[in-house]
């Protein structure tokens, strides 16, 4: 359960937005401190499993044939094969599209190396590149894990944000999902805890409200 501290940050958050048309994302702002961002392996690139879920559709796609491909039809966005795969690969707006449209990517193992040679340029400087899928693995179990994920990465920069829900999701279910994300970020920085110099939390058009943890 999250720190009550969190919970109320995002009540004020809730709160203090502004009715809308349109139902909300809730971003949580990060802001690093005493990290050389310039070195990659201090970079955050983290994928979080959220408690509550994203709150948001999230757009999967699995590169994948016969049986695999067959199970993944009915709980991913789409599935493609390995011809899917090299028609991409000669038609680069096409991939870019695909790249920018898509929360994850899942790949059969044995696709990995076609889809290193083909999209790589594409989803490597995007970090997409998917999730490989093992022999063993459960495609289904997979697919519907990610969809309650979300990447946090910060590239060089020392303020990122990600998603941590929406506007109609309980204060206490948002919290949830804010506490670990920071407990991940405090187990995984170099410094741990000094490493994070503030956080925010925020609908998308409402008034950021510091997160005191």
């Amino acid at each position: 359960m999250a720190d009550d501290t969190i919970v109320q940050a995002v009540s004020r958050a809730l709160d203090e937005s502004p009715p809308r048309n349109f139902r909300e994302t809730v971003d949580l702002a990060v802001n690093l401190r005493d990290l050389d961002l310039n070195d990659p392996a201090k970079r955050v690139d983290e994928s979080i499993v959220l408690p509550s879920g994203t709150g948001q559709e999230t757009q999967i796609i699995v590169f994948a044939e016969g049986e695999t491909a067959l199970q993944a039809e009915s709980v991913a966005d789409d599935v493609l094969s390995g011809d899917d795969l090299e028609e991409l690969g000669d038609d680069n707006d096409a991939a870019k599209d695909l790249a920018d449209e898509t929360d994850f990517f899942v790949a059969e193992a044995n696709l990995m190396q076609d889809i290193g040679r083909y999209l790589g340029t594409v989803l490597g400087p995007r970090g997409k590149m998917p999730t490989p899928l093992q022999p063993d693995d459960d495609v289904v179990e997979t697919v519907n894990r990610m969809k309650n994920t979300v990447q946090v990465r910060s590239r060089d920069r020392r303020t990122f944000h990600t998603r941590v829900g929406a506007d109609d999701m309980d204060a206490d279910e948002i919290a949830d999902n804010i506490d670990v994300i920071i407990r991940r970020l405090e187990a995984n920085l170099e410094k741990g805890p000094l490493n994070l110099d503030s956080i925010y939390v925020k609908t998308t058009m409402g008034p950021a409200v510091e997160v005191n943890a």
